[in-house]
Order: structure tokens, then sequence, then C-alpha cells
């Protein structure tokens, strides 16, 4: 459908089509009936042609009009949707009454929305950065030389100097020869302007400490007591110690090694050693490193305000909050996804070749990090396929194919060392994602399609409704978000999908497409459907979330400034702070109160048994004559060691080996579970005067027993 005198630069695509059909009912009528009359299929080729022929230009988005009068009915939105959310909250659910409530909140939001009561903030502007496709081949061609080089000597699997040196070298070689030189622009800024960005730089400022303070308080404490993965980590992080320098770490079904090098870095800095402690604190500053690139988000798909709205909910927000405090690799999906998204949004806004290098960058690196980051590269995919379907400009669908190589290698490269594991060991590399995938541990449950289907149900609900049953990362059964980021998600949700229809932007389509894809890694836990949703799986599909919650803030708070009066910019403020408040109110109470405890609860107390450990070295100088012995669904035997500052034991005695400790010279101790008589009795008979005392936890439920042997 296009004409001779069309630029091959402006050939009309699909969308243009559709978005010339649909732009009013007469265009759709018009375009049934051209379906049969050849005249009428004419006019619309015709009229196709020349809409597209236009020239595109390519300036900010204004700002939506304002209606002039009180936006009463943005508020009956907001107050449906908070009283629906709330009314979701564990133990006393009315699922009837929120949904009422919710569709009501969704018809009251369109409402608003098409009485210029509540828009989404204006998209940034679409500009071309200048781009000569000029490349510095001389380092290209070392770069690519190096990296062959590294990747024959990672075929090891194990990170040495001089394949370390080889492989970071090709890639800033890489990185330097792709680089596009852009001029910088000095503006003219006058006082009242600095005295404002500094303003607004101490508010940032302010909202960032305060999510450092959600991020880090009570971190030697919360949460209280480790559990089997963390053991297996710092096992891999004193292997490090010994020498072993793995790419992969192949123990516990197999772990990418991020996590192990930034844990014996942050252990070094912080003199924390091989501990539970540095494995939190070390995940807590990968959560932290995160929120700069959620404020940088924030501003990518909105504005300055969007970006401190999208940094206070993140930052308070109890489900990265959580995730980040475990110890484990959890937080590495959010940390590399954020950045990843927010280059490549903004490379393809800009046209400017540098985004697309720093988003291959940190998309190799997080290949690095934790596995669920593997849907990551096909997100981007998606993203320039949307792009290319959106856009008018031959010449730019071109472009964008050249975008993604740049990804593609660049990643590529900063991937190399896994890559090259990878096609030495395929089934340990890929294991345990294809275990939760497949059969291959268990037969699975049913017909995949249909766990399939169901866990995206479960998957797409686990926001305002159920973040699934893990009691180690999540208060088991509740939203993942809290009532009022919850509310305005589903309120942002709806205004996206409005916009897009109006104004068919490739960024909110992107945006609503990312956050099911970024679930995934959870839903497509088809072996395992009871492990769905897993907000650490899902961690990723926080960013998006939150920043769909904070677009709705922002679209609610500017449309109270259309007359610029001052009684309603007040109202906005104060409304804005009321939440804030709210917000943060309720994830203190999830993370410092109600996970604390349930964790407490559920987890053992090998801290307890490690200072019981401790005081018999204080008094007798040595431990290896002490002793746990296993029972099913207790502890962990080799985390007592951890928290005494022996991570390299596990100081299990099974029961057929009693009679060995004969052979051993007194003091003995052995410490086993309060309900395990099969041991208290075999004990008293190798050992008449030994003496037996139970500890007294000071988690209810949890005392065990010491039997100690001193002559």
């Amino acid at each position: 459908m296009t004409s001779p005198q069309t630029p091959p630069e402006q050939e009309p695509t699909v969308l243009d089509l559709y978005k010339t059909v649909t732009k009013d009912w007469a265009s759709f009528f018009n375009f049934m009936r051209s379906l049969w009359d050849a005249r009428r299929r004419a006019e619309i080729n015709h009229a196709l042609t020349q809409e597209v022929a236009q020239p595109i230009i390519e300036e900010e988005i204004m700002e939506p009009s304002r209606a002039s009068h009180f936006p009463w009915r943005s508020l009956v939105a907001l107050v449906f949707a908070l009283a629906a959310q709330a009314s979701i909250e564990p133990p006393n659910r009315q699922t009837a009454f929120a949904l009422a409530l919710y569709l009501m909140a969704a018809g009251a939001v369109v409402w608003a929305y098409f009485k210029d009561g509540w828009h989404l903030p204006a998209l940034p502007a679409i500009r071309q950065t200048p781009d000569d496709l000029s490349t510095r081949l001389v380092p290209l061609i070392i770069s690519v030389i190096l990296a062959l080089i590294a990747f024959a000597n990672f075929g090891d699997g194990l990170f040495t100097l001089t394949n370390t040196i080889l492989w970071m070298f090709s890639i800033g070689l890489l990185v330097y020869g792709l680089w596009l030189k852009t001029p910088k622009f000095k503006t003219d800024v006058d006082a009242e302007t600095r005295r404002r960005k500094i303003i607004w730089n101490v508010l940032v400022f302010a909202v960032f400490g305060l999510s450092v303070f959600y991020r880090l308080y009570k971190i030697d404490i919360l949460p209280v007591e480790p559990f089997s993965d963390h053991a297996e980590k710092i096992l891999d992080v004193y292997d490090i110690t010994q020498g072993k320098t793995s790419i992969f770490f192949e123990r516990n079904t197999g772990r990418e090694a991020f996590q192990m090098y930034w844990t014996l870095l942050v252990a070094n800095v912080f003199s924390t050693g091989l501990s539970f402690l540095s494995l939190k604190l070390g995940t807590t500053l990968l959560g932290i490193l995160t929120l700069p690139y959620i404020y940088l988000l924030g501003k990518e798909f909105g504005n300055q305000r969007v970006g401190l709205f999208a940094l206070f909910f993140f930052g308070i927000a109890y489900w990265p909050n959580v995730i980040s405090r475990i110890g484990l690799r959890f937080p590495l999906y959010a940390l590399f996804a954020a950045p990843t998204l927010l280059y490549l949004t903004r490379g393809l806004r800009t046209r400017n070749r540098n985004d697309f290098l720093l988003s291959g960058i940190f998309l190799g690196l997080g290949l690095h990090g934790y596995s669920p980051f593997r849907i990551v590269p096909l997100l981007v995919l998606v993203a320039l396929v949307i792009f290319i379907l959106h856009t008018k400009s031959k010449a730019a669908r071109r472009q964008a194919v050249w975008w993604f190589a740049i990804i593609v290698v660049v990643s590529l490269f900063v991937f190399l060392p896994l890559f090259r594991y990878w096609l030495e060991q395929p089934a340990m590399f890929g294991h345990r994602a294809f275990s939760r995938l497949s059969g291959v541990e268990v037969e699975l449950p049913g017909p995949a399609w249909q766990i399939f289907l169901s866990n995206l149900y479960k998957g797409l609900l686990m926001f305002n409704w159920d973040n699934g049953e893990i009691w180690v990362n999540s208060i088991p059964h509740r939203p993942a978000l809290d009532v009022v980021t919850g509310a305005l998600f589903v309120l942002g949700v709806v205004l996206l999908v409005v916009r897009y229809i109006r104004q068919r932007d490739w960024r909110d389509l992107f945006l609503l497409i990312s956050i099911p894809m970024l679930i995934m890694p959870s839903v497509l836990s088809l072996a395992f459907p009871g492990e769905n949703p897993a907000l650490n799986r899902a961690g990723g599909a926080a960013v998006a979330a939150i920043l769909v919650s904070a677009l709705a803030l922002e679209g609610l708070v500017a449309g109270f400034g259309a007359a610029r009066s001052g009684k309603r910019v007040f109202i906005a403020f104060a409304l804005t702070g009321l939440l804030f408040v709210t917000s943060a109110y309720n994830n203190y109470d999830l993370v410092f109160n109600k996970f604390d405890t349930n964790f407490r609860l559920g987890a053992w107390n090998t801290s307890e048994m490690g200072q019981v450990i401790s005081q018999f070295r204080e008094k007798y100088g040595q431990t290896d004559t002490v002793w746990i012995v296993p029972f099913p669904h207790w502890v962990d035997t080799r985390l007592p060691g951890v928290w005494a500052g022996i991570p390299n034991r596990d100081f299990a005695l099974w029961p057929e080996n009693f009679v060995e400790t004969l052979n051993v010279t007194a003091p003995k101790m052995i410490i086993f579970w309060n309900a395990d008589l099969e041991t208290e009795n075999a004990l008293k008979e190798l050992y008449p005067n030994g003496v037996l005392n139970r500890y007294t936890s000071a988690t209810l439920g949890k005392d065990f027993m010491i039997f100690m042997v001193e002559k």
C-alpha cells in the first residue's frame, strides 16, 4: 500500500495502517467498506501514504492539558483503589468486594483521563544523536584477537590473572572502538535555576538516604539466621580463598560467580570475615546500588518527579528490601535489569550508540549474576521488535538491527568466560533452570500448557494478591506490593493501556509487556508450581511494577496543577505526603515486624549453637571434639561452624559413628535435637558419666540438647 512518490525511509508499516483505520469510527467503517470497494481502498492507500510521508517532528510531547475544575474523579478513583487493595490485605480478605472496588476505580480513572483529570506524565522527547557510523578499526581488531585468546584460556573453568586481563582488555578495546564522541553543550544557567537544582538534589539525596536506612537498618539481625543455601555460598567463597577461582561454582546444582567474588570483597573491606553478615551486607549493598538506576528509569519514562517517586517507592518497598537482605544472589536480577532497560530505552529514544554499548555491558554482567536474568536478553529482543513495528522510518528500522547487533556483541564479550563454560559443561550450566522448567528431577504434575497458564495467572496476581509461600524470602500469601503502591500500580496499568490505545507510543507497550516477561523465571517453574510466584525469581519485575506506580502518582499530582492555584498545589502535595507516610509505615511494618517474626519462627537457631561452640573453644582451646547430630528437617550442621568462625567444617556426627568418638580424648561436646530420644539414649549408654543439659533458646520451640564428656 505504498506510492511511488513515498521516500523509501518513510514506507507505511502495519502499525501505520492500524493507527489510520482506528483513529475514529468513520475511518474504521471506511476501511471495512474498502475490503470490497476498490475506489475506497485506493483512497485509503493515498491517505495513508500522505500521512506517513509527513516529516517526523522529533520534539518533546507537551504535557497533557488539565481541566480547570477540581479533579474529583481522580480522587474517587484513588479512594476506590486504596480501599480495594486494603480489603485484600490478609488475614481478613474480601475478594469479591475488592474486585468490585477495583472495577469502579478503573472506570473512574478512565473517566478522569477523558476529562483531563488524570494523565500520565509526557514521555521524554525523541531525538536523533548524530552518528557518522565511524569506528576505530585497530582497537576493534585487537579486541577480537584478545577475546579469542581469552576464550581459549577459559577452558579450564577458572579465572586466572592472564585470561582475566586479556578478557577485560578485550572489552575495554571493543567499547573504545565503538564509542561515539558526542559534543558537549554548555548552557548558561541563571541563579534561580541553580538554586532550584540544588534544592532538588538535596531532596533526591534525602530520599536516597531514607532508602539506605530501610535497607541497612538491623542488617546484623534481620534476617536472624542463615539456612542451607548460605552454607553453600560460604563454602564457595572459602574456595576462592584457597585458590579455586571458578567461573561457575558447581556446588548445590551450580551458581554464577558474581556474588562469590563480591562477598569476598565486602568481607575484606568491612572486616566481616566469611560470615552470614558478609553475605547479607554484600547483597544489601547490591540492592542499594540499584537505586540510582530506578531514579534514572523514572526520568526516562516520565520526568524528575517520576524518578523521585520511583526511588522512594522502590527504596522503602518490602519486596526488594527483603530479597536484598537474604544474603543470596536475588538482588542481582533487578540490579542489572534496571540499567540494561534504562540504556536500551534511552538509546532507542535518542538513537545514541553509546547507550547500546552500556546496555550490552550490563546485559553481559547480569548473566554472571542470578540465573533468572537469562530472560532479559529475550526482553531486549522484544523491545527492539516493538520499536521496529512502531517506527515509520525505514532507516531507523535498519539502524535498530545495527543497534541490536552492538548489544549482542558487547554482551557476548562480557559473557565470554561463562559462555566458554557453557560450551564445556552445558548440563551443569542449565541444570537448575531446566530442573524447574521440565521434568528433570520430578515428573510434571500435569500438562505443561495448563501449568504454564495457571502459573502465569498466579504470577500476574502476585503484585496485588499473593506473592507465594516461600517463607525464607517473603511473607507467605500476601501481596508483593504494599497498599499504596499496589493501588497505584493497578491504576497505572489502566492509564498505560488507555494512553497506548490513543497514542501508540512503543514505550508504553514495552513497559506493559516487560512486567509479564520479567516474572517468567518464576512462571516457568512448571515442575514445581508450588514455587510460583516467587519474589526472588520475579525480582526484576519489581523495577517495572514500581515504575508504573510512580507514573500513576505523578499523573495524579500533575492533575491538580492546571489552575496553578496555591490551594490545589497544597492539596496535591499534602496527598502525596500522606501516601508516602502510609506506604513507609506499611513497608516498615512488613519488613521489620511481620517478616522478622515469621522468619524467626521458621529458621533454626544455628547462631546459638555457634555461640556454644565458641564458648567451648574459649574454655578448652579447640573444637575438634565438638559434634552435632543430624536430624530430619533440623539444622544444617555446617552453619553453626560459620557462626563460630569455622566456615569449612561440617560438624555432623551420624549415630552409626558414635562409637568412634570413644577413641577421641576428652573433653567432648555433642549437640542434638531435643526430640531425638534415640541419640539421647545411645549417648547415655556410651558415656555413663556424661552430663546432659538442655539449652533454652531465645526463640520458643528451638531448644537443643548438649551432652558433655569431660573425662
